[in-house]
């Protein structure tokens, strides 16, 4: 009987650690911005929850996430 778990790993496992060391300051800069994205929202917010980044924790986090993605890319090039 074949696991296909463990045969996914064994494909998979290497790539993804590739993709890991290539990429690693880009993801940093995804780590360090979902951080400050979610900082963001719990210190300063939206008082009224109109405001669509602020308003809610994922998508200040996500906001957040991006753009420290995209900062980082930008400098490292």
């Amino acid at each position: 009987m074949l696991q296909f778990d463990r045969i996914i790993i064994l494909i998979f496992a290497p790539t993804m650690k590739q993709l890991g060391l290539k990429n690693k300051f880009t993801l940093l800069g995804i780590t360090v911005g979902a951080i400050a994205g979610y900082l963001y929202y719990y210190y300063v917010g939206c008082a009224s929850g109109t405001c669509v980044i602020t308003s809610s924790p994922f998508n200040s986090t996500i906001y957040g996430s991006v753009m420290g993605g995209l900062l980082v890319n930008i400098v490292k090039k």
